[in-house]
């Protein structure tokens, strides 16, 4: 079987370092790459490095922004005395895209999985404990995904959260056990947002 040129197995190599990206994958999207114009490349990487010189993380909530704070943190339209916590910023986007709500935000950065090598002191807990404590701060929804580590982190934010004077919520089961935030449907969002119901540590 004849083997690829170098440059695209190089640039295949790097594309499959992607997540959620396979080898196939990364190679059918070398073969694409190569097939662009140069105008087109030159956008490519245009986009590319300019991600990389704009876009920042929000020294507040982590969200992914051209700006710090971000507009969701720097909006005085929000309401500030909620906190909903997300893994990941495609999590955020999601529920902001639902409308269904209008507080503010906390980006974890992952989820604890110990056999991932994720462990807490990895993720952006202790600037969440921190704005909890803020005297805005009235109720905390924890909108981790529905699957076994979202779970333990849930839990985990839980114990922590306790000892606070905050409220804890945690999404309605609108999204289905092993389920994705980023995937879910709006109207599906719009639910578990709504319909959150408080916990207490003797709830889980």
């Amino acid at each position: 079987m004849a083997k690829s040129p170098e440059s695209i197995e190089k640039l295949r190599t790097e594309i499959a370092k992607m997540p959620g990206i396979g080898i196939r994958t990364a190679e059918r999207l070398a073969y694409y790459v190569q097939s662009l114009s140069n105008e087109e490349a030159r956008k490519l990487i245009g986009a590319i490095r300019e991600v990389k010189a704009k876009a920042i993380t929000c020294s507040t909530c982590f969200n992914i922004s051209e700006t710090d704070p971000c507009p969701i943190c720097a909006s005085r339209g929000r309401d500030r005395s909620t906190l909903c916590v997300v893994e990941r910023v495609r999590d955020l986007a999601a529920i902001e895209a639902s409308g269904s709500y209008r507080g503010l935000y906390h980006v974890l950065g992952g989820r604890i999985a110990p056999l991932e090598r994720v462990y807490p002191e990895d993720l952006t807990i202790d600037g969440l404990l921190r704005r909890a404590q803020e005297s805005e701060v009235k109720e905390v929804i924890i909108a981790t995904n529905p699957d076994t580590e979202g779970d333990s982190t849930a839990n985990f934010l839980m114990d922590k959260l306790a000892p606070l004077d905050v409220a804890v919520s945690v999404l309605a089961r609108g999204v289905p056990a092993g389920g994705q935030i980023e995937h879910a449907a709006q109207s599906t969002l719009a639910g578990a947002i709504s319909g959150r119901r408080g916990v207490s540590a003797k709830d889980k």
